[in-house]
């Protein structure tokens, strides 16, 4: 009880409660320049991370681009493969390369 009236008796008579401290809202604000340097350093930070990001977004693509490729492949020879079966060699060589130009041409 000693301690309490060193300190000063509450008024109200909640003395178990802890004593409060005034409200000062600028007593623990950062610095403009600490604050500027947070700022630059998150900044660096997202912009590393979204480099990253696209990284690895381009290596994904890359990968799908290149299983597309091999199948779009794969399909076409096939096709080619279920053609010659239906028609002479020479004549299937002479659609490929009729194709190949009209694929050229509209591209």
């Amino acid at each position: 009880m000693s301690a309490l009236t060193a300190l000063s008796l509450r008024k109200n008579g909640k003395q178990w409660h802890t004593p409060r401290n005034a409200f000062r809202p600028t007593s623990n604000l950062t610095s403009y320049a600490s604050r500027i340097s947070a700022q630059k350093s998150a900044a660096a930070t997202k912009s590393k991370e979204r480099e990253m990001k696209a990284d690895k977004e381009e290596e994904r693509q890359r990968r799908i681009r290149g299983i597309k490729d091999r199948r779009a492949a794969k399909e076409e020879k096939e096709r080619y493969e279920k053609m010659a079966e239906r028609m002479h060699r020479k004549r299937v060589e002479r659609v490929r390369r009729r194709e190949k130009r009209n694929k050229l041409l509209k591209s």
